[in-house]
């Protein structure tokens, strides 16, 4: 079970995560909009909301930490993911504002997986004086 937990491209799934929390608030009151006339209410539900951003803050963590302390050592994709991580969390409080938060947040967030992938491929386990492994 470990060595297939270590077979998992991390960033990747947190870019997917970003992008599948990007398409459900933007797409999806386009097309489903006739869901609560079966019961069914997805569409600015807050526990559904708040559980689109936990997953995307968990794999986002675990991604990045693992890129910045075993090969790059970069704290801007860190920064990035941070305020993405902020303005949607913040969105989900000032729901007037959800998509001017919500695409800045998307952008940093996915902005933050890339730069975390492209480094950890060119550093390759890169060793500064601060490295403890």
């Amino acid at each position: 079970m470990q060595g297939k937990l270590r077979k998992i491209n991390w960033d990747a799934l947190g870019i997917t995560a970003s992008v599948a929390c990007a398409i459900h608030c933007a797409v999806l009151p386009l097309f489903l909009s006739s869901l609560p006339l079966f019961g069914i209410n997805i569409i600015h539900n807050l526990v559904f909301e708040a559980g689109m951003v936990l997953l995307a803050f968990c794999i986002g963590v675990y991604s990045l930490y693992h890129g910045y302390r075993r090969h790059h050592h970069n704290k801007w994709p860190i920064a990035l993911f941070t305020i993405g991580i902020l303005l949607l969390v913040f969105k989900l409080f000032f729901v007037h504002y959800d998509t001017w938060l919500l695409i800045p947040a998307v952008i940093l967030i996915v902005s933050a997986h890339f730069m975390n992938y492209k480094q950890c491929r060119v550093h390759n386990h890169a060793h500064v004086d601060d490295c403890n492994h």
